[in-house]
């Protein structure tokens, strides 16, 4: 069944002469399709196209996409800070009169401080910057897909899991449906008892109204419009599986629908089987939804 998950993860290795690279990328249930974009300092040029391409392959998720950078040997050259080691020498003689046990400061000391000593990134010509782009955003087509074909491959158990839980909740109709057969004899008995008890105490009411009461109840314990939109609705759940694409929302919202007309029969129910029905009912569709919540 085409049916896809929103979870999943994926991850490729990369490289370019002696510059190497990462893609993760994981993806998690979500209302809506969000994307967070993570690149090192120089590639933000490369996030309108990351986002182009998720949103290309993916409706739904929250995906978080990172990009990790090694320059290799190109990039052995490192600089001194000067604006921060500024700031450390303008503070120490504050230092030394807080502290006066500190011995004076030394060069190693100093240019072990975070931030002094910083790596020089190497510098892309215009070409080498286009050669070097062109090659990330291969990778992150395959990782692209790697992650696809994981929430595809999800899907396909998820799929089979909903079907078991529709099948449940046809087999459970099918039980109410046989016992609505014997609910109006039982129905139409217990309101003679009532009706009976009600003559003794008002003797004086009209029996046109009792007729009327009497109706309005067997309408109102009549659950066949229930057990008829649970068919209806399990018939379409059964073709939204076989749907190719984004069906996650709509199998939400049919959810709802299923446990509304639930809850609706076990509130009808006078009958102590028929109430248990309902209640695995209710048990049933929980457990649906449940799984509806991770389909794309």
């Amino acid at each position: 069944m085409p049916l896809n998950s929103m979870t999943g993860f994926a991850r490729t290795e990369g490289h370019l002469d002696t510059r190497s690279w990462i893609w993760e990328v994981k993806s998690v249930n979500s209302k809506g399709l969000n994307v967070r974009c993570q690149v090192p300092p120089g590639f933000e040029g490369l996030e309108p196209a990351v986002r182009q391409r998720v949103q290309k392959r993916f409706c739904r998720g929250s995906v978080t996409i990172s990009l990790s950078m090694n320059w290799g040997q190109t990039s052995g050259s490192y600089r001194i800070n000067k604006t921060v080691l500024n700031e450390v020498l303008t503070a120490l003689p504050d230092l030394r009169e807080r502290v006066a046990e500190a011995g004076p400061p030394t060069l190693d000391g100093l240019l072990g401080l975070r931030g002094v000593i910083e790596a020089v990134e190497e510098q892309l010509n215009e070409d080498e910057r286009q050669v070097l782009e062109a090659n990330l955003l291969s990778d992150l087509d395959a990782v692209l897909g790697a992650l696809a074909a994981m929430r595809r491959n999800d899907g396909f158990h998820l799929a089979g899991i909903l079907s078991q839980h529709l099948d449940s909740i046809r087999t459970l109709c099918e039980q109410a449906d046989k016992l609505t057969i014997l609910q109006p004899a039982a129905t139409r008995e217990r309101l003679r008892l009532q009706v009976a008890e009600l003559l003794e105490q008002v003797p004086a009411l009209p029996e046109e109204r009792l007729f009327q009461e009497a109706a309005l109840l067997m309408i109102k314990a009549d659950v066949r419009e229930e057990l008829d939109r649970l068919k209806a609705h399990h018939e379409v759940a059964q073709t939204l599986l076989q749907v190719d694409g984004g069906i996650g929302r709509k199998l939400d919202f049919l959810c709802q629908e299923f446990n509304r007309e639930a809850n609706t029969l076990c509130s009808k129910s006078h009958d102590i089987a028929l109430t248990n029905i309902g209640i695995e009912l209710k048990t049933t569709i929980d457990q649906l939804r449940e799984q509806v919540q991770n389909i794309e």
